[in-house]
């Protein structure tokens, strides 16, 4: 086969390899402007469906919630993310390393549907109410692998010479990764806090077992209108959901870039 030849068959590759997956998603976003109710019928363009969604008060509501639970849920899961790796990257091969290494990363294998089950029948065993607060702890448990992954990552390739040096200087351990190692790490701690935000903005399945009703996540409400019928109201939120999450994923990129050049 020709150079040419060949060079075109890569590019029509890449090119239907991005058509069936961006495809679906840029028909979304173009029948969110559809005028028309129908969703398979084009009646104009118009950003009516979008100042629909402000007098939604129950989209409006879970889009809060989801916000909210997505923000505190990242952050515990960056706090328990960042222990852990320092556990695993520091402590060396301490008895019981194997075991906490594997219930670290448990959640990367493990189905959904099985982690919100166990967590489900932990709240009922416990007599918690789900809402809220079961919702958090769902999403920092699932997102903390995740992050735990990430600074992981970033804590090995840090020369430790240069804590090394601050100690010998006078510094406490302490004090020497405070002042040395976590700003050489805090675009990982940024990337590893956006991805746990958008896994748990995105989430469904564990959502779905872990918080109650009321507590109902975007996601959990765009489901249920889709079982109905899609809407173009619904197009718009899943546009909107999707343009937040790829601005999550654009800085966590952004600062990992940054990472990289400081290294």
């Amino acid at each position: 086969m020709k150079a040419g030849a060949r060079s075109l068959a890569h590019w029509s590759a890449l090119a239907l390899g991005f058509l069936f997956l961006y495809g679906p998603i840029v028909i979304l976003v173009v029948m969110s402007f559809n005028a028309s109710r129908l969703v398979a019928v084009w009646g104009g363009f118009s950003t009516k469906w979008y100042y629909a969604l402000l007098s939604d008060e129950q989209m409006l509501n879970a889009a809060r919630t989801s916000l909210v639970a997505a923000a505190l849920s990242a952050a515990f899961a960056t706090m328990n993310g960042l222990l852990a790796a320092l556990a695993l990257a520091r402590f060396g091969r301490f008895k019981t390393r194997t075991l906490f290494f594997s219930a670290i990363h448990a959640p990367l294998v493990l189905p959904e549907v099985v982690l919100g089950l166990s967590l489900l029948l932990c709240f009922v065993a416990l007599g918690i109410d789900r809402g809220l607060a079961t919702l958090v702890v769902a999403h920092a448990t699932f997102t903390m692998c995740f992050a735990a992954v990430v600074i992981l990552a970033a804590l090995r390739e840090c020369d430790m010479t240069l804590e090394e040096a601050a100690m010998d200087l006078g510094a406490t351990p302490a004090q020497a990764f405070v002042k040395i190692t976590l700003p050489l790490i805090a675009p990982s701690i940024a990337s590893a806090y956006l991805l746990a935000f958008t896994l748990s903005l995105d989430d469904l399945v564990i959502a779905s077992f872990a918080t109650g009703p009321g507590a109902t996540t975007l996601p959990m409400r765009i489901y249920s209108q889709v079982r109905l019928g899609v809407s173009p109201e619904v197009n718009a939120i899943s546009t909107l959901l999707l343009g937040f999450v790829a601005l999550a994923l654009a800085l966590s990129a952004f600062a990992m870039r940054g990472r990289s050049r400081a290294a």
